[in-house]
């Protein structure tokens, strides 16, 4: 039988590891770094995997000089196919966010409300969204179906076709001169695309760029946001090959299998300002203010965990020591306010408070109100 060094392996994918990678890896899977477990039986949350992962990270901010204030890189599942969907989402949902906010500017400075906005951004959607796809090979072809099958082909632009000119085969990318690119404001049209994607080089046909294209670097002077040109990139087969200026992409992905590791993982590094923002954690505040109400009327209320286990997110209570029909009383009352949802689960009856991310202050204010009226007898 063959052995490990008489082989000479060339297949695009899972690609070929170095032996002693392969050997170091195979002593993890026994025992990582003589901690007495296996890299697979270690916790996704213990003190060494987060040391696996930042170190990682800090080794591809060092190879690829990522300005690591201005950039996140994101370990992402789905493999390389996966982020053909996550771009359009993602991407689609910026452009959307930065016209939202330009108009919403433009009616406090004229005296209009929300309808003016959310009459225009549905216009706006509607007339001039786009999505540019470079089509050079059957990778970026594929990213193209995607988009066209998430947002419609009304959406999508194939700003330029290698086959066509090419007898309808994949072989050449076309002069940029030639690139029927959405034009941005600058250039008389009406704004840039949601984004501009290429695939840097195509697997199956076995076409690469040789560069950043130049009708792509940004202009020079400031630039409305929503004017910019945000490309993104498919690196999956020759990331980590050569040098490539992160700065000029708004995203590069690239699947691990081909120079990076083995299949799994996909390498996303991102622009930070694209992301959406931390989500909030409930209010600390707000969350006494419930508490407190309860807690203040014992003879009313019973708060049901101990307080030392109490839960942030669920405030599970009992009125009247578990009184069914008091506590009917009760959500009869807060239906009355239009406080909604307060029903405990099934299993254990009573009443629950979820207090999660995205309720609104004044709507714990309000239910903290009526539990100090319930308990004063004003329901």
């Amino acid at each position: 039988m063959p052995n490990r060094s008489s082989i000479s392996y060339f297949g695009a994918g899972p690609a070929p590891l170095p032996t002693p990678v392969i050997e170091s890896a195979a002593a993890a899977l026994i025992n990582y770094n003589d901690c007495g477990l296996g890299l697979a039986e270690i916790s996704h949350r213990s003190p060494v995997a987060n040391k696996i992962l930042a170190d990682t990270k800090a080794n591809l901010i060092t190879l690829l000089d990522i300005p690591a204030d201005d950039y996140e890189i994101l370990f992402m599942q789905g493999g390389g196919t996966g982020e053909f969907s996550a771009v359009v989402y993602n991407m689609v949902g910026v452009w959307v966010e930065r016209r939202r906010r330009a108009l919403a500017a433009q009616a406090q400075r004229e005296g209009n409300g929300e309808e003016f906005v959310e009459a225009e951004l549905k216009r706006m959607v509607r007339e001039e969204l786009k999505m540019d796809y470079l089509v050079t090979g059957s990778w970026s072809l594929k990213a193209m179906q995607e988009a066209q099958r998430l947002c419609g082909k009304q959406f999508v632009n194939a700003a330029c076709d290698a086959r066509e000119g090419n007898g309808g085969k994949f072989g050449t990318i076309p002069a940029e001169k030639e690139w029927k690119l959405t034009k941005t404001r600058r250039e008389g049209g009406s704004g840039a695309p949601a984004f501009i994607y290429y695939c840097d080089n195509e697997t199956v046909d076995g076409v690469e760029f040789q560069g950043f294209p130049t009708c792509l670097e940004a202009p020079e002077g400031d630039v409305a946001e929503e004017d910019e040109r945000l490309v993104v990139a498919d690196m999956s087969s020759n990331f980590l090959s050569r040098k490539v200026d992160v700065r000029k992409f708004a995203a590069v992905f690239a699947g691990a299998q081909k120079n990076v590791g083995v299949a799994g993982i996909t390498v996303v590094i991102i622009r930070k300002s694209l992301l959406p923002p931390h989500t909030a954690t409930p209010s600390p505040e707000l969350l006494q203010l419930l508490y407190a109400t309860l807690d203040k009327y014992p003879q009313v209320y019973g708060v049901v965990p101990h307080k030392s286990v109490r839960s942030r997110m669920n405030i599970c209570f009992r009125v009247y020591g578990g009184d069914a029909e008091k506590e009917k009383v009760f959500l009869a009352g807060a239906e009355k306010r239009l406080l909604q949802g307060l029903k405990g689960h099934r299993s254990v009856g009573g009443i629950r408070i979820s207090n999660y991310n995205a309720v609104p202050v004044e709507n714990v204010e309000k239910l903290a109100a009526y539990l100090e009226d319930f308990a004063n007898g004003r329901e």
